[in-house]
């Protein structure tokens, strides 16, 4: 029987949620996932993992295993990156459409401590084979509180790895004073104002404030636009000026600014707020120039759009140069009409954004308009 393909942009619930649980080196990413994986919350979830030695899985957990899958006590599968991601995540469809293993309704894919995790973003986000039976749920980012302050600055990757996360785990705070974790968790809110920020205790964490940070709330069975995008972490800037703030820096005040590393003044996070209906071909001529002048700068953006054709607002999510194809829906999940857009930038200001948008969004002149 073929599958109902008009169906797919609404029943986004059907696809399988993919996490990636991203970190630096000794994060501590393999003692909360051998913590993950006893939890009943996740005996139908497929954890891929680059080398089942590295994972240190605990062989009483284990209740079988072959080459290249081992299943757990908790019903949970970890399955090792054969090829490449892509390969492995269309061979577990292709073993789950064949029954030769038990239906999973999540994916965990953790990288290693010096990954970037764009690569594998942009592989779930524009592969044709995956987008049909995968969305991407949400990157989770370890922070060990012990060495995080070194590691950020040093790091170049590591701070991409906590601004381009939708979660945030912090490991090891254990080992540090309340003071130095309260630093941390200010200057990862200046990084990234929008992630929720958990606490793993000795590797334990609760799945339900990691999992699930997609576009799609399963609680509700709705896109969740409101949830997903979190604008309001962002501050608008017009509020921000007037108390003589800078909105990227978050609610940490800005007493641990001044000490911050530079890398960390090269990435800024922003909401840009557009009161207007964008024509469409205003809006796709604007993203296109950014991408080709900016791409690699542009970690992450989400938005909600209002474009001047359509009636429903439409949904975007880039990493980079690379987005998501983007999703119409049929109607707007509040009274707020205005486009919003949250980026997390290197080495890009608001004013850029907002300069650029307006040469596209103002009148043209005549002779722009004939050649079109």
């Amino acid at each position: 029987m073929k599958p109902k393909v008009a169906k797919r942009p609404h029943m986004r619930g059907e696809l399988v949620p993919v996490s990636l649980l991203t970190g630096f080196l000794g994060s501590g990413k393999t003692t909360v996932l051998n913590k993950l994986v006893r939890r009943p919350e996740l005996a139908d979830t497929v954890v891929i993992i680059n080398e089942f030695g590295e994972i240190g899985l605990d062989h009483d957990l284990v209740e079988n295993s072959n080459e290249d899958m081992v299943l757990l006590q908790s019903g949970c599968l970890c399955c090792t990156i054969r090829g490449d991601l892509v390969d492995t995540l269309r061979s577990l469809m292709a073993r789950r459409i064949a029954g030769k293993i038990a239906p999973f309704d999540r994916v965990i894919i953790e990288t290693t401590g010096l990954a970037d995790p764009a690569p594998i973003l942009h592989t779930l986000m524009s592969d044709e084979a995956l987008v049909t039976s995968f969305r991407l749920d949400g990157v989770i980012t370890t922070i060990d509180a012990a060495t995080a302050r070194a590691t950020l600055d040093r790091q170049i990757e590591s701070l991409k790895q906590a601004a381009v996360a939708d979660r945030l785990l912090l490991t090891k705070t254990d080992l540090v004073g309340a003071a130095e974790t309260n630093a941390l968790i200010d200057r990862l809110r200046a990084i990234n104002p929008a992630a929720p920020l958990a606490i793993a205790s000795q590797g334990n964490v609760d799945p339900g404030e990691i999992l699930d940070a997609g576009l799609y709330n399963p609680d509700t069975k709705s896109l969740d636009v409101r949830r997903w995008l979190k604008e309001e972490a962002y501050g608008s800037a017009d509020s921000e000026a007037r108390h003589g703030g800078h909105h990227h820096h978050g609610h940490g005040g800005h007493a641990h600014h001044h000490d911050v590393n530079r890398h960390d003044e090269h990435i800024k996070a922003l909401c840009l707020t557009v009161d207007d209906p964008i024509p469409a071909d205003a809006f796709e001529t604007w993203l296109s120039v950014l991408l080709a002048l900016k791409g690699p700068d542009l970690l992450r953006v989400k938005g909600i759009l209002n474009i001047a054709e359509l009636e429903g607002p439409v949904v975007i999510h880039g990493v980079q140069h690379v987005f998501h194809p983007a999703l119409h829906m049929k109607k707007w999940p509040s009274a707020d009409r205005r486009t919003r857009i949250v980026f997390i930038t290197r080495n890009i200001d608001e004013e850029q954004l907002r300069d650029t948008l307006k040469v596209f969004t103002d009148d043209p002149p005549v002779a722009a308009t004939a050649s079109s």
